[in-house]
């Protein structure tokens, strides 16, 4: 996989200290030599890189022993995508003098580019792991990247996109070429496991993952029924079964049964594994919403056992204790939840509801304040933060009561 590289944002950096080293050369050599590395520092300055291609290509060869010279020039091919002329000039930069700043890191990075990335990446790991510059680590790192990938040393890849997802973290190509790594990599293992155990449980269970992200029911559908077929008792895959079922019944107009089918798959998970809290949640809440509230509080509570900080498990627990006119016992796990997760408007609203049955006006008026707090600064942004358990049916306000006034 290719990793396009922007090669001015690159070596932005690089043109500061080669055009600075250049115009000290300037002052000390006479006539034309002068005149052409003041007139390759003005293009290089202005960005003129073919002009500036020209006024050095002419001063090396006034200048053959100069290393600066050789690696504005190398540095100026580079920007032009002209790799092939970049290495010479810039090897004869570094053998004239090897301690000229930065002129090996351009060079790892030119061989990167023409593809010759064994040797390239001795120079990129370097600069990667020891420059304190933080650009040059960047540009390093993102061309380490491409010549790990091109070696296939895909693990080492993924590892530097972390580090540098962790360095530069609202940094938006960083973003990018990390989850094209993380992505290609997911790929390959899967490809990995494919080839090693074509028709093992693991093959199934990915594929069935990777189905329902993608929301194919039926295709995920058939691949966790191929994992039950393997193993019935295998943690976790009837509770996959059920959450696609209810998805497929929330997406397809009149799919019949769904639901009932999926709380015995809940059900079955729940009789394999009694601590899955996931389960327990979501049996609970399809009886709420069936308005059988005394089961739904059994198996609210069962989640919660296994689970004390179930934010949803809190929030169904209480508006199902407030249904069931029980608004005193609800407010500790509405409160709760709201120490979980401070944004959580579903909360703030059972909890204004429960305080009006108590007929505490000040709390109610509190707590329906920050609810519209927070539903007003929702309306006014795109971002949607997912908070705890996104795997599970979200708590939801119910459309009739989202308009209904609290005062």
């Amino acid at each position: 996989m290719r990793l396009p590289l922007q090669r001015r944002a690159i070596c932005g950096l690089l043109v500061v200290v080669l055009t600075g080293l250049v115009r000290s050369l300037a002052g000390q050599t006479p006539d034309a030599r002068g005149r052409l590395s003041a007139e390759g520092a003005r293009a290089l300055s202005e960005h003129r890189y073919a002009d500036a291609e020209r006024a050095y290509e002419a001063l090396r060869d006034l200048s053959s022993g100069v290393a600066e010279v050789h690696a504005s020039l190398g540095f100026v091919y580079f920007q032009q995508g002209k790799f092939t002329l970049a290495v010479p000039s810039l090897r004869q930069a570094i053998a004239l003098k090897p301690s000229l700043p930065n002129a090996s890191v351009l060079l790892a990075m030119s061989l990167s580019e023409l593809g010759q990335f064994e040797e390239a990446v001795p120079g990129l790991e370097q600069a990667f792991r020891q420059s304190s510059d933080k650009a040059l680590r960047r540009a390093a790192g993102l061309q380490l990247q491409r010549a790990y990938t091109g070696l296939e040393r895909h693990a080492d890849a993924v590892g530097v996109a972390l580090q540098l997802t962790g360095l530069y973290r609202d940094d938006p190509e960083i973003l990018y070429h990390a989850s094209r790594l993380y992505a290609n990599f997911a790929f390959l293992t899967l490809r990995s496991l494919a080839q090693v155990a074509p028709d093992s449980l693991w093959v199934h269970l990915a594929a069935g993952e990777a189905n329902e992200s993608l929301g194919i029911d039926d295709a995920a559908l058939k691949e966790y029924r191929a994992v039950v077929a393997i193993d019935s008792k295998r943690p976790g895959i009837h509770f996959r079964l059920g959450r696609v079922l209810l998805a497929r019944a929330g997406r397809v107009a009149g799919t019949t049964g769904a639901e009932s089918e999926a709380l015995k798959e809940f059900a079955q998970e729940l009789e394999n594994d009694p601590t899955n809290a996931n389960s327990a949640y979501e049996i609970a809440e399809i009886h709420r919403k069936a308005g059988d509230l005394r089961e739904a509080r059994t198996f609210f509570e069962t989640a919660l056992v296994h689970y004390p900080d179930f934010e949803d498990a809190l929030v169904g627990l209480g508006r199902t204790l407030i249904a069931l006119e029980q608004p005193k016992l609800a407010i500790p796990h509405l409160n709760r939840a709201i120490q979980l997760n401070a944004e959580s408007e579903v909360a703030y609203y059972h909890l204004a509801q429960a305080h009006r049955a108590l007929g505490d006006t000040s709390a109610q008026e509190k707590a329906l304040a920050t609810f519209e707090q927070l539903r007003n600064a929702a309306e006014h942004t795109s971002a949607t933060k997912t908070f705890a358990r996104p795997e599970v049916t979200k708590q939801k306000l119910d459309p009739a009561a989202a308009g209904k006034s609290l005062r």
